[in-house]
C-alpha cells in the first residue's frame, strides 16, 4: 500500500485529467464483501452517474469516497497522492456531500447555507456574497429567512445542495438526491441540476437506481452490480453494447406479451392478450387511447384485463413494420401471434 500523507489544497487538475482513483477498495459487512472495486478513475470537470439496482454497494461507495465510512482494503489516490479520507482534513474540505434527506440545521435556510462557511472561518462579507449567490442559482431567494423546518422536500433538498456548493467543492458527491421528490419537484430539479453541469464545472460523481437520470445526467456510465463496477463508459456505448448479460439486463428492460393487434395510435398499440370478451377488450381499448391522448403514451394495464399499451416508436430499426409497434416487436403469424417488446431507459 502507497505511503500516505496528508494532501495540501491545490489548483483544480484540468478538466479530462484523473482527480481522484481508486484501487482495489474493498469493505466487509459480516464477514461478507459487500464492495470490491478494483479500479475506478474519476476525472476532473466530468459526472460520474453510477447506476445499479438497491443493495448493489453504490452508497457505500459514495460513503467510503465521503469519509464516513472506512474501507477494509484498497486505495484512494488524489492527485497522485494515496489519502485516508475519514482522517485527511484537507482532503474532505475539498468535498461536498448531498444526501437522499437532507439534514439541516434547526435554523434558518441562509443560516444552514452559510454554516459550512462559519466554520471555515470565512468572513461575514464574502459568507453573505456567496450565500446570495446560490440562493439566487438555485431559486431558493425568497425562502432566505424561512426556518428549515418550514421547507417542503424540494425546497429542503435545493437548500442542501446550496449548501454544498457554496464551499466551491472540487468534489461533488451526491447520493440518490432527486429520490424523495414528487415528481413534478423532481423534474425541475432534474432542469436546474442539468444547468448546473454546464454553468459550474465541478467534478461530480452521483448515485442513483434510476437508469434515465444515469443517462440523462452523467458524462459516464458506471454499472455497479453485486459490489464491483461492472462496466464504465459513454451512456451510448453502455446502452448500445453492454458487456455481459447482468448489465444488458439492467440497461435493457423488456416486457413480452402474446395477442392481437387491435388499434395503434400516436406511438401506442393495443393488444388484445385473450383475458376478455371482444366487445370488453375493445371498449377498454377505447378507453386506453382516450386517457393516453390525455395524459401522454405510457406503458398501462390500467384499461383492465386483457388489453396491454405499449408505447411505440414507428420507423425505428428493427420495427415490425405495424405502424406504432415498437423496436424488436414481431408479427411472425399474420396477426394470429404478436410479440410486443418494450426496452430501454424509457421502461425505467
Amino acid at each position: 500500500m502507497p505511503a500516505v500523507h496528508p494532501i495540501e489544497p491545490r489548483a483544480a487538475p484540468r478538466p479530462g485529467e484523473a482527480f481522484l482513483e481508486v484501487r482495489g477498495l474493498e469493505v466487509v459487512r459480516a464477514k461478507r464483501r459487500i464492495l470490491a472495486i478494483d479500479a475506478l478513475t474519476i476525472r476532473a470537470g466530468e459526472t460520474l452517474a453510477i447506476v445499479g439496482p438497491n443493495g448493489a454497494g453504490k452508497s457505500t461507495l459514495l460513503l467510503a469516497l465521503a469519509g464516513l465510512l472506512r474501507p477494509d482494503r484498497g486505495t484512494i489516490v488524489v492527485g497522485g497522492v494515496a489519502v485516508v479520507p475519514d482522517r485527511d482534513l484537507a482532503y474532505r474540505r475539498r468535498i461536498g456531500l448531498v444526501l437522499p434527506a437532507p439534514l439541516l440545521l434547526s435554523t434558518s435556510v441562509y443560516g444552514n447555507v452559510a454554516a459550512g462557511l462559519r466554520f471555515r472561518g470565512v468572513d461575514a462579507s464574502e459568507t453573505r456574497e456567496r450565500v446570495d449567490h446560490w440562493l439566487e442559482r438555485l431559486k431558493i431567494s425568497h425562502l432566505r429567512d424561512r426556518p428549515a423546518s418550514q421547507l417542503s422536500s424540494g425546497e429542503a433538498q435545493r437548500t442542501s445542495l446550496a449548501r454544498a456548493l457554496v464551499l466551491d467543492p472540487q468534489l461533488l458527491l451526491l447520493d440518490e438526491p432527486f429520490v424523495a421528490l414528487d415528481s413534478t419537484t423532481r423534474a425541475q430539479l432534474l432542469d436546474d441540476f442539468e444547468r448546473l453541469r454546464v454553468e459550474a464545472p465541478t467534478t461530480r460523481v452521483l448515485v442513483t437506481h434510476h437508469l434515465h437520470e444515469a443517462v440523462r445526467l452523467g458524462d459516464r456510465l458506471a454499472v455497479l452490480l453485486d459490489g464491483r463496477i461492472r462496466q464504465c463508459d459513454v451512456p451510448e456505448r453502455v446502452m448500445a453494447s453492454p458487456v455481459d448479460a447482468d448489465v444488458a439486463a439492467l440497461v435493457q428492460t423488456e416486457a413480452r406479451v402474446r395477442g392481437h393487434i387491435l388499434a395503434s395510435e400516436d406511438g401506442l398499440v393495443v393488444v388484445d392478450t385473450g383475458a376478455g370478451s371482444r366487445r370488453d377488450v375493445e371498449g377498454r381499448a377505447r378507453r386506453l387511447l382516450d386517457a393516453t391522448h390525455a395524459t401522454g403514451p405510457a406503458v398501462s394495464d390500467a384499461a383492465g384485463p386483457g388489453v396491454t399499451g405499449a408505447p411505440g416508436a414507428p420507423g425505428a430499426p428493427g420495427a415490425s413494420g405495424v405502424p406504432g409497434v415498437p423496436g424488436g416487436a414481431h408479427d411472425e403469424s399474420g396477426g394470429a401471434d404478436e410479440r410486443v417488446a418494450t426496452g430501454g431507459p424509457g421502461g425505467w
